[in-house]
């Protein structure tokens, strides 16, 4: 097959476009870091957080105290959290259930629930997925 060369015009379009294509991403990589930032300024600890960074998890919640003795563990397995605050939302969720206390590990995608009386998994699974993540286990 002969490949026959591009007149001046052509070339110069070619070049043009190319010229365009990197001042665009050069514009989009450079607000996206002046976005960050900025927010790293503001002092936002998770940025892209649906809670602005201004989750309460950016500070330690403080462990439910049970009524009773502890007569019970289980170990859920959660996906779909990405930040602190999912983590947040995951805990406080399971802390308003009476009879149970979890403690939600982010990077393990797990929380450890404490009991004090009998709950079921239903139970357990169905407030966690209600507020938009999936339990895909229950031990």
């Amino acid at each position: 097959m002969l490949c026959l060369p591009l007149d001046v015009r052509t070339e110069r379009m070619i070049i043009m476009a190319n010229v365009i294509a990197v001042i665009i991403l050069a514009v989009l990589i450079g607000g996206s870091i002046a976005y960050i930032v900025r927010e790293k300024k503001r002092g936002v600890r998770c940025i892209g957080c649906p809670a602005g960074g201004s989750c309460p998890s950016s500070g330690k919640i403080p462990k439910k105290k049970l009524a009773g003795r502890v007569i019970g563990k289980k170990t859920m397995t959660i996906s779909g959290m990405h930040c602190a605050h999912c983590a947040s939302d995951v805990t406080m969720i399971l802390n308003r259930i009476d009879g149970v206390s979890a403690d939600v590990n982010l990077s393990k995608g797990r929380a450890v629930i404490s009991l004090d009386r009998e709950v079921g998994d239903d139970v357990l699974k169905s407030a966690v997925e209600k507020i938009g993540y999936q339990v895909t286990g229950i031990s």
